[in-house]
């Protein structure tokens, strides 16, 4: 399934205010304030340039250099949703698949209006072979997205996996199902033919 590119999150969510944190906490710990100022045009620009070079990084597999530019934008504003969706693509590049299906579960629930973690989230279903939660993630991400092509060719890619397993299930059931049998091998071929796209 194809992956995304680093920076697709849109950028216009750094000068909206951020919302208190839900969980108070202790009575005699200090409240802190959280940053809910408005960028102004030069920290925003500030801001885009650290993110493309985070993204640059996650690029160059240096991980931890980018996990470290990243945090430090996350200490200041810890709801910004590129910086997030960054830092949990670093993860999944390590193979850190639960800490960054964590990460964009709570981005999706933050910001269910944003396509690209639901479809990030759904790669990260299919590779555990989740296809039926890669299928809703998937379904969610083309809600907000219609004529996105890379949702869609995810989505025929999990319809595609999840035919297979029904009809490898028919043929279970039915070693004399010849057509099952047939489908079920189409598919299998067509998967065997397709190379993943580059990264």
């Amino acid at each position: 399934m194809p992956r995304l590119p680093h920076l697709l999150l849109p950028l216009l969510l750094l000068g909206a205010p951020l919302a208190p944190a839900q969980v108070a906490p202790p009575p005699s710990a200090p409240t802190p304030a959280p940053d809910v100022r408005e960028l102004s045009s030069a920290e925003r620009t500030a801001y885009a340039k650290s993110l493309a070079e985070a993204s640059q990084l996650i690029k160059e597999r240096r991980y931890a250099d980018a996990i470290a530019k990243l945090d430090a934008l996350l200490k200041d504003r810890p709801r910004e949703p590129q910086a997030r969706f960054l830092r949990a693509i670093a993860e999944a590049d390590q193979g850190r698949t639960d800490e960054a299906m964590a990460a964009l579960s709570g981005l999706v629930a933050d910001f269910p209006e944003l396509p690209e973690p639901w479809n990030n989230l759904a790669v990260m279903y299919a590779q555990k072979g989740d296809y039926e939660s890669a299928r809703v993630a998937l379904e969610s991400a083309i809600r907000i997205a219609p004529r996105w092509s890379v949702a869609q060719e995810n989505l025929g890619d999990v319809y595609a996996r999840l035919a297979a397993a029904a009809y490898d299930n028919a043929v279970r059931g039915d070693r004399d199902n010849k057509t099952a049998g047939a489908k079920l091998a189409t598919i299998r071929e067509m998967f065997s033919t397709v190379t993943p796209p580059a990264r």
